[in-house]
């Protein structure tokens, strides 16, 4: 049995420095237009597309480059992760083939390039879920960070956000991992288990 402490232990050693290696790849890039570029059609630094986006149409993503290319003043004039989401999705939300996933994660991409970090964690289909399974609340676009147990105090938002997403189906509903013996059960493969410090 794993509780919450356990699955946050596991995330930080096998999935941090993947998502720190995304965000910084983004960050790098010399312009905003190239930065929402790339987060637009979804492209990581080996030139493959990230693996949320793999089903979407190359059209479906180009005209997501196209509007928020077209839309770089207005983007780089936000103040917020928030206002940044929020931009997005007014942007290229209307897109058919377009939902919360790549909406969010656009926006998590190009807020690399921006320095803005959510300062909520964002609810979509496999986030509701996880969240769902622990009891919250999932009638809103997002949940605040004081809301998750104490074994998630110590992860960003966008880390609960993943965390929420890659163990959706290891999350119990009401679990709390301030008590002894209470979590929620996963399964961990040891042979992809990264070795941590």
């Amino acid at each position: 049995m794993m509780t919450l402490y356990d699955i946050v232990a596991d995330y930080i050693c096998r999935y941090r420095v993947d998502a720190e290696q995304e965000q910084r790849w983004f960050a790098i890039q010399r312009t905003l237009e190239k930065a929402v570029s790339r987060a637009a059609l979804a492209v990581n630094q080996k030139g493959k597309r990230f693996s949320h986006q793999r089903r979407i149409p190359q059209a479906v993503l180009a005209e997501s480059r196209r509007r928020l290319v077209a839309s770089l003043p207005m983007l780089s004039k936000v103040q917020s992760f928030e206002a940044l989401h929020e931009t997005v999705a007014v942007v290229i939300g209307s897109i058919p083939g377009i939902g919360e996933l790549t909406i969010y994660d656009t926006a998590l991409r190009i807020g690399a390039k921006l320095q803005f970090e959510p300062n909520v964690v964002f609810l979509h289909a496999g986030t509701r879920t996880g969240a769902r399974r622990m009891g919250l609340s999932v009638s809103r676009k997002f949940i605040p960070v004081a809301e998750f147990p104490r074994a998630f105090q110590k992860l960003k938002p966008r880390e609960i956000e993943d965390v929420l997403c890659i163990y959706k189906d290891g999350l119990c509903l009401g679990a709390d991992a301030s008590l002894p013996g209470r979590g929620c059960y996963r399964k961990v493969n040891p042979a992809t288990r990264r070795t941590c410090a």
